[in-house]
């Protein structure tokens, strides 16, 4: 099937016939969820199937960490998210034949996520074996509105006579785990049977099953609920086992009738609540979906995603792949936080097992900026989950010998659950990067309650983490050493730059926090000489240069590590095919380490440091990572490189859509689905929070005629529109009457009604546009794999 043939529609996107080698893929791409309660794209008859996936957010098991070499301050025990009871399985037998898709004849298939309506809906006309002929006709959400509730539409239709069917509505725990591939360290490892009954009820029309953890000991308690239409008689009966509840409806349907059932899904868990609260809690929320109705759930979710899109939406003309890509992204982004509600979001959402469910600085790093420019309150909600876990980050700061507070690489409820500490406990890094989300925040929002509630401890322990760590040499300059940047290929190093600027920031904005809050400054024990320290440590911070090569090191001495070769190492990603040894002493990048830091920390460089430093490092950055394309294409518009900006963009859009790293079948990318917004936003439009006020410089490449994108600042929404000759800044209605804002580099001020316009101007590159290591150019979207819209040939 040619790119031409693919239907990329602007607000959905559409699988037609039924492609079981990629059904993996599938199933995370078509994947629902609120930040709460996520759910597979499985077909709802349950088979076939590659990973059933159901996953409630913070919902997971204990298990040991294995080490060949034990070490003091090793983490003990993982955390991996588990697989909860699946309660949108709908089995469906005509005329006792078992619908399954892999029988008989599909005449036709379809299915559609639309990104406005919140749903997944999904039509097949199939033939039995026997030769019964039907339609069936399903749409599904997992609501924003009511955070325990999913919900399904499940329609049937026989098409040539009277047919019997036999429906069952099933909630199924501890579902056969998927194989995995065990040697790619990304896969997470599965668990067998991880959940213990604990009792179960059978409703009036459905059931409740209570279940807990074996080792972690949460509990959880899922159930169903049914409304039941048929034109003719039925019968419904409803058990409950230990692992397993049915309600099974019997009737026969004729041509020009329809057997229809809506299907209320409820979940929830707890640590502490009691079996009985849980259940009480899943009846409630089931009662009250039942009561609202499909309609109005249906009605109640476009409603909710409208209010999103007025001030969320990014519109791209000339480029339809993108366009969609781009909406996609944001639709996954905000289900993956919207209703988190202080709990971890994890790398992969809740759309599959990829990396044992946990979060990285990933999110702090490249999605939370996202929600909070276009949905602050679940950016502040995450930004609470992660100061709770404060005191846990105080301990594992002890256990390595330093003060403050020192975050997980990764986690679930905030204890280290790495086994690999140089490319994790050394990466240090993280806890600025949290620190800059909670600025993010305060400058964005100019919203500082949270600040006061949480963000300015989170900023003293960091900076506290950040003084003892780091040194003074004998020249007084402030060095940090033995750390792993952002580039897991160039490990335990000393002065990363990244590493160094982002604790200098870190360490200012504790200092300046501490000046806005002096109260909570005494309580939380700062003096004046701490805050000494602080500024000490920040203004003397070092960053290795190489003036003979005019760039920087991204660390101490790389720019004189040997040169990898990339003629003879060919396979990717290297992690997994070349030694580490190997990897850490050349000249090799994983993903934006030094060019990262030019993008978050831009004003410490020179456009003519931003041109060298990009040339240097496109020809040594082999993109293992997918946190890479998105801040390639933000720097590389910044310097001029238009059309190479818009082919990593490209690449951060569909790395899940292409599945470009061969792994979309454990779920989609986050921070990847995030950044391809920031690098529309901050690359082709130039957006950069400058302190108090916005500032934006667009400049489009040719194969995209106009751009407009919308953004919440400080209670205002703005909407920014370009086309190659003139860029136009609108304030949409919101709280606030006037944005001063730079437009490139002059000072406007955006009022009501008033409309500022200014000439586009486009940035003449210093240096000719750089190639990268062979054969990891990145590639235009008609050369990358298909994903989407198989026939059904």
């Amino acid at each position: 099937m040619t790119e031409a043939s693919l239907p990329v529609e602007p607000w959905c996107i559409r699988e037609q016939g039924l492609d079981l080698e990629n059904l993996a893929q599938m199933e995370s791409l078509f994947a629902l969820s609120n930040g709460h309660l996520g759910l597979r794209g499985n077909l709802d008859e349950g088979e076939p199937v590659a990973q059933q996936g159901t996953y409630l957010s913070g919902y997971f098991e204990l298990h040991p960490l294995p080490y060949a070499e034990g070490g003091y301050g090793y983490p003990e025990s993982g955390q991996t998210i588990v697989n909860v009871t699946n309660g949108k399985l709908i089995r469906l037998l005509v005329d006792d034949e078992p619908f399954d898709m892999r029988y008989g004849q599909v005449l036709a298939h379809e299915r559609v996520l639309d990104f406005r309506e919140g749903t997944l809906r999904r039509e097949t006309e199939w033939v039995a074996p026997a030769g019964r002929h039907v339609i069936v006709r399903s749409t599904r959400l997992v609501s924003f509105v009511h955070r325990a509730v999913a919900a399904i539409e499940y329609e049937v239709e026989p098409v040539d006579g009277p047919v019997r069917l036999i429906v069952q509505s099933q909630l199924v725990t501890n579902e056969e785990p998927p194989e995995v591939d065990s040697a790619d360290p990304r896969v997470a490892a599965a668990l067998q049977d991880p959940l213990v009954a604990d009792g179960q009820d059978v409703e009036q029309d459905g059931a409740i099953l209570l279940h807990r953890t074996r080792a972690s000991e949460l509990t959880m308690a899922a159930g169903m609920d049914h409304d039941v239409e048929c034109a003719g008689q039925y019968e419904v009966e409803h058990e409950a086992r230990e692992d397993w509840a049915r309600t099974t409806i019997v009737t026969v349907v004729r041509p020009g009738e329809t057997l229809r059932l809506v299907k209320y899904i409820g979940y929830g868990w707890s640590a502490t609540r009691s079996q009985h609260a849980l259940r009480d809690q899943v009846a409630a929320a089931l009662t009250s979906a039942r009561y609202a109705g499909w309609d109005t759930l249906l009605l109640e979710q476009r409603e909710y995603l409208d209010n999103f899109w007025a001030t969320a939406d990014v519109e791209v003309d000339g480029d339809p792949i993108l366009q969609q890509a781009v909406r996609y992204g944001l639709f996954q982004v905000l289900s993956a936080g919207a209703r988190a509600e202080r709990r971890a979001i994890g790398a992969k959402g809740l759309t599959g097992t990829g990396y044992s469910g946990h979060t990285f600085w990933d999110i702090e790093g490249f999605l939370l900026p996202v929600l909070i420019m276009t949905q602050p309150d679940a950016a502040a909600d995450s930004l609470r989950w992660r100061a709770s876990t404060l005191p846990l980050a105080k301990a594992r700061a002890a256990a390595l010998g330093l003060e403050g507070a020192a975050f997980p690489w990764r986690t679930i409820r905030g204890e280290e659950t790495s086994a690999y500490w140089p490319a994790s406990t050394a990466a240090f890094h993280l806890n600025a990067v949290i620190a800059r989300a909670f600025e993010y925040y305060r400058l964005s929002t100019g919203d500082e309650s949270l600040e006061r509630e949480c963000g300015v401890e989170v900023l003293v322990e960091t900076a506290r983490l950040w003084v003892s760590l780091g040194h003074h040499d004998r020249e007084g300059v402030w060095h940090v050493q033995g750390v792993t940047g952002p580039d897991e290929y160039t490990a335990v190093v000393d002065c990363n730059v990244f590493t160094n600027l982002m604790a200098a920031r870190n360490l200012r904005a504790a200092d300046e926090a501490c000046d806005r809050h002096p109260d909570l400054a005494t309580a939380f024990g700062v003096d004046e000489e701490e805050r000494a320290a602080w500024r000490a440590a920040a203004d003397a911070v070092h960053i290795p240069y190489d003036a003979e090569l005019g760039v920087h090191p991204q660390c101490t001495g790389f720019t004189r590590y040997g040169e990898w070769d990339f003629h003879a190492n060919t396979q990717y990603p290297l992690m997994l095919h070349a030694p580490y040894f190997q990897l850490y002493r050349k000249q090799v990048v994983k993903q934006a380490d030094l060019v990262l830091a030019m993008h978050w920390c831009g004003e410490d460089f020179t456009a003519k440091d931003k041109a060298w430093n990009l040339d240097y490092y496109e020809r040594r950055n082999v993109r293992d990572s997918s946190l890479s394309a998105c801040t390639q294409a933000v720097m590389c518009a910044e310097v001029g490189h238009l059309e190479l900006a818009h082919a990593y963009l490209h690449e951060a859009a569909l790395v899940d859509l292409r599945d470009l790293q061969g792994n979309t079948s454990q779920g989609l990318h986050m921070a990847s689905l995030a950044g391809t917004w920031t690098a529309l936003v901050d690359g082709l439009g130039g957006l950069r929070e400058g302190g108090e006020r916005l500032c934006v410089a667009p400049a489009l490449p040719e194969g995209i005629d106009r751009l407009a994108f919308r953004v919440l600042w400080r209670g205002m929404a703005l909407k920014v529109e370009a086309d190659h000759e003139t860029v136009t800044c609108t304030l949409m209605a919101r709280d606030g009457e006037e944005m001063p804002m730079l437009v490139y580099d002059e000072e406007v001020t955006v009022r009501m009604g008033e409309p500022v316009a200014r000439p586009v101007r486009v940035p003449e590159p210093l240096l000719p546009e750089p190639p990268q290591p062979p054969g990891r150019a990145p590639r235009p979207a008609g050369r990358m794999p298909l994903a989407l819209a198989r026939s059904a040939e």
